[in-house]
């Protein structure tokens, strides 16, 4: 059974990657630069996109076929690591259409609203920093701050204490199953989006989260 849309929220916590910002070009440019090193097939962006959510391991087998355990797979991950790091410094990664109108629609309203990632802090706070959103988000929680990383709720829960709200009183955003089973196991009411990096199975519809949506405009449109 779907929560009450909270009117008004208290708070809008955001996913990162794939819900507020798109990263994937940024990816995709350090994988075919591996590829390349390693004279190695291209891997195509559409590949890529879907990969992102998953993380930098989940690219090193995408682009390599190799698994964890492998005797290339370490090196091949922290070298992916540290050329992202590299990469975040003049990034290419953009809020999606329509994301800047809701933040300021939400700062307007003296809506506080912040970020609850699984991508470590090291990458966060330079990607926020290169794109000038560090000081207009009011916390960032990402797994460095937590014991448990999504889909446990403990970085939702530690997010709505920092901002001195109670979880039934936050909406959470995200673009992949465990966003939305987070934010349900921590009573938030829970927004999927469509045009992040869903995975291809189970289909957005299976999430159980209490509102689905095509584009940013809408989340606008229902927090209007």
């Amino acid at each position: 059974m779907s929560k009450v849309f909270p009117s008004p929220a208290k708070a809008v916590l955001f996913d990162l990657d794939g819900t507020l910002l798109d990263t994937a070009a940024d990816f995709a440019d350090v994988v075919q630069q591996m590829t390349v090193q390693a004279a190695r097939p291209a891997i195509e962006f559409m590949a890529i996109h879907k990969t992102v959510s998953n993380g930098a391991r989940a690219l090193v087998e995408l682009a390599f076929e190799i698994q964890p355990g492998h005797p290339d797979f370490e090196e091949r991950f922290e070298t992916l690591l540290s050329l992202y790091a590299q990469r975040i410094l003049t990034t290419k990664a953009t809020l999606y259409p329509g994301m800047d109108t809701l933040l300021l629609q939400l700062e307007k309203a003296g809506i506080p609203w912040g970020i609850v990632t699984n991508k470590p802090e090291r990458f966060s706070r330079p990607l926020l920093e290169s794109l000038g959103l560090s000081t207009r988000c009011s916390t960032l929680i990402c797994p460095d701050h937590v014991s448990q990383s999504k889909p446990h709720p403990e970085p939702l829960l530690l997010a709505c204490k920092q901002l001195n709200i109670n979880p039934q009183d936050a909406i959470y955003v995200g673009d992949h199953p465990r966003d939305i089973d987070a934010g349900r196991a921590a009573g938030m009411y829970t927004i999927a989006v469509r045009y992040g990096y869903l995975p291809d199975t189970p289909p957005v519809e299976q999430w159980q989260a209490d509102l689905v949506v095509e584009s940013v405009e809408h989340i606008r449109q229902r927090l209007a």
